[in-house]
């Protein structure tokens, strides 16, 4: 068994599995680009360890993740003092999206409560996602005059169709659990005390199973799937930092700040 700490991760490694926890429980696992840098690490070094068979995502506490960490220390900022959400779209988040996609073993998602933003879009990239009865997934970029990213424009729209994608993205509505199964988001929903053993249940069974059956199968849903997901991924960021640089995104802000309505203009 191996295990270590990082900075805002907790990685173990038996039986296996690659066990990636986010490790900020304190405010719900938000994902700042060092963390997501530290899982798309670990992600490589299980595709290099031959002694792993699948991968676990969860998070620690009460939270999956809370989303985009942009309050974080490690958001670069443009030269007009917005905040560049491209930069780190494009060489942080977006490779770890993909990095989830191409691994050639199955990774397993454990959504241990709310998934929004880009942890939801952590969690759908996924190949089987489990949820316990109480988390949620929340789509709230048009709250504060932002717009979807983290792939969500395609691995939702594949999971669950167009009319779903449109109303997490538009409506920024709470999806339950409950819900994202009707939907076709998740594969399962347990009672909360019996998430771990639900996915270890998961875990077990593909450690078990045929690794190049697995890797074929991931391949073959890749293209006939996500065959757009980097160009889909890149077209967010370009369209999330033209949001950052709006009127409309420092309203949405302020008035969350606020706790008030945003009166957003178009500008």
């Amino acid at each position: 068994m191996e295990a270590r700490t990082a900075r805002s991760t907790s990685v173990e490694t038996r039986d296996g599995v690659a066990r990636i926890t986010l490790d900020r429980p304190e405010a719900l696992n938000p994902l700042s680009v060092a963390m997501a840098a530290e899982v798309h690490a670990a992600i490589d070094a299980a595709a290099g360890d031959d002694d792993v068979r699948a991968v676990l995502i969860t998070g620690a506490g009460r939270g999956f993740s809370s989303g985009a960490d942009l309050g974080s220390t490690d958001t670069p900022t443009t030269p007009e003092g917005k905040p560049d959400v491209l930069t780190g779209l494009r060489e942080t988040y977006n490779p770890l999206i993909l990095a989830i996609r191409d691994l050639p073993m199955p990774v397993v998602a454990a959504v241990n409560g709310p998934a929004a933003g880009i942890g939801a879009s952590l969690a759908l990239a996924c190949d089987y996602v489990v949820c316990a009865e109480s988390a949620y997934m929340l789509l709230a970029f048009a709250n504060v005059g932002l717009t979807i990213d983290g792939g969500a424009s395609a691995l939702i729209a594949a999971k669950a169709g167009h009319a779903r994608a449109s109303e997490m993205g538009l409506l920024a509505d709470r999806v339950p659990a409950a819900t994202a199964l009707d939907w076709g988001l998740v594969n399962r929903v347990v009672p909360d005390g019996e998430l771990g053993a639900a996915a270890e249940e998961v875990l077990g069974r593909l450690v078990a199973g045929p690794p190049g059956s697995y890797a074929a199968t991931k391949r073959l849903l890749n293209e006939a799937t996500f065959a757009d997901l980097a160009d889909a991924l890149d077209r967010e960021a370009v369209a999330q930092q033209e949001r950052a640089n709006s009127q409309d995104f420092v309203e949405g802000v302020v008035a969350f700040m606020q706790k008030r309505p945003a009166e957003f203009t178009g500008r």
